[in-house]
């Protein structure tokens, strides 16, 4: 992992913000050696952003992921990032956000030559196992305006100590790890923010169809659970104009929101 410390000491916040683009200038950028959470420290700051704000941690040591699990990480071994962007509108508004910044992470990925798929609600997939995650958290300042903090957490070079003390296998990708950082993390930027502002003016309708197109399960037996217990199972026909998955069932379609369920393919073994 000695190449990949290089490229945490190379990484800066003056190079991300020099390779933004015009979407990207729509946010500052910040940049620490180390924090516990990058989703926790925004939310924190809700109330004195001005402007939209990307925060990178070069090792995270507390970062979480949805319905409060943890993120492992290892230095150097992912990049740890939380973006923070303002709305106009309600949280009823928002519902599919999470799933239009897969779509976003996804394309980026795919234009940098790596094959993902998404995995309802909000992981991005290599060859099945799990590459990135999203966790949405949301807090309306002083003055009505909602906070969303995306934060994500990209595999780039997993060790195999790591996926042991995870306790399965994911994936990573050693080509993005032996990019210029600053490079990468400006791609990231760029995608999620032209998404973001796309959002704030038309809503989840224009992303529904990517999101289907890169869709890991369509078609596919699935189980939707809760903790241990299985509440559905039915084919993942993909998602509708909300960003709920739609099933189809024994007993007909079935529309499943995200809360703090999580999808399995169905197996033999299952």
């Amino acid at each position: 992992m000695e190449h990949d410390f290089h490229a945490l000491a190379a990484m800066s916040a003056e190079r991300i913000s020099a390779l933004r683009d015009a979407f990207g200038m729509l946010a500052d950028v910040e940049l620490v050696q180390e924090t516990g959470s990058t989703n926790a420290d925004l939310m924190a700051r809700i109330h004195s952003l001005q402007r939209p704000l990307l925060l990178i941690a070069l090792h995270q040591t507390a970062g979480r992921g949805r319905a409060g699990r943890s993120w492992h990480s290892v230095p150097g071994g992912m990049l740890t990032f939380s973006l923070a962007w303002p709305f106009a509108q309600g949280a009823q508004a928002l519902m599919g956000l999470p799933l239009a910044i897969g779509v976003a992470l996804a394309e980026v990925l795919q234009r940098l030559d790596l094959p993902v798929q998404l995995k309802w609600p909000n992981d991005i997939l290599r060859d099945g196992k799990k590459l990135a995650g999203v966790l949405i958290e949301s807090a309306s300042a002083a003055d009505g305006t909602l906070w969303v903090v995306a934060g994500v957490g990209l595999n780039l070079q997993v060790p195999a100590a790591l996926e042991a003390s995870i306790g399965r296998e994911v994936a990573d990708a050693p080509w993005l790890a032996r990019m210029d950082r600053n490079l990468l993390m400006a791609h990231l930027l760029n995608g999620l923010t032209c998404a973001l502002d796309q959002f704030g003016r038309d809503g989840f309708s224009p992303f529904l169809p990517r999101w289907n197109a890169l869709h890991a399960y369509a078609g596919q037996p699935v189980q939707i659970l809760e903790g241990s217990q299985i509440l559905q199972r039915g084919i993942a026909l993909g998602v509708d104009c909300h960003g709920c998955l739609v099933l189809q069932t024994d007993s007909g379609q079935a529309t499943i929101f995200a809360g703090d369920v999580s999808l399995r393919p169905v197996t033999d073994s299952n």
